[in-house]
């Protein structure tokens, strides 16, 4: 399988995309300073932890599948059945982190969602 056609390419640009939000929301200025902003940033961010359980775990479906076939070497001689085992359990650790995730960011989300902001001497600027 050509890296183009990769499924954790995916992955890769998410990261991407998280980390640009990371760096342009420090510095955005006045378009970024709303409580709407926050709830669309919440929002998105919701969309994207929800499924981050699922991407756990087919993200070991590779090691998996050899696994079953017999196929996993570990370096230095190491135990095939200690290292699924020990990624299996921390596999079900990372999908409960993430529903834990998930639950708190849509809370922030639902909090944030009546907010408004109180406009009453800011200069806007006109548009035209």
């Amino acid at each position: 399988m050509s890296q183009s056609q990769n499924p954790a390419r995916h992955l890769d640009t998410a990261a991407e995309g998280v980390r640009a939000f990371n760096h342009t929301s420090r510095s955005v200025g006045t378009d970024w300073k709303f409580p709407g902003d926050s709830y669309t940033a919440l929002g998105n961010l919701s969309y994207l932890v929800q499924m981050l359980g699922q991407a756990v775990e087919q993200s070991t479906v590779p090691v998996t599948d050899m696994y079953k076939e017999g196929r996993i070497l570990v370096d230095g001689g190491g135990s095939a059945n200690a290292k699924v085992a020990e990624m299996r359990a921390a596999r079900e650790d990372a999908v409960a982190a993430a529903a834990a995730l998930t639950a708190a960011v849509q809370r922030m989300h639902n909090a944030v969602s009546p907010m408004g902001t109180d406009t009453t001497g800011m200069d806007f600027e006109d548009d035209e």
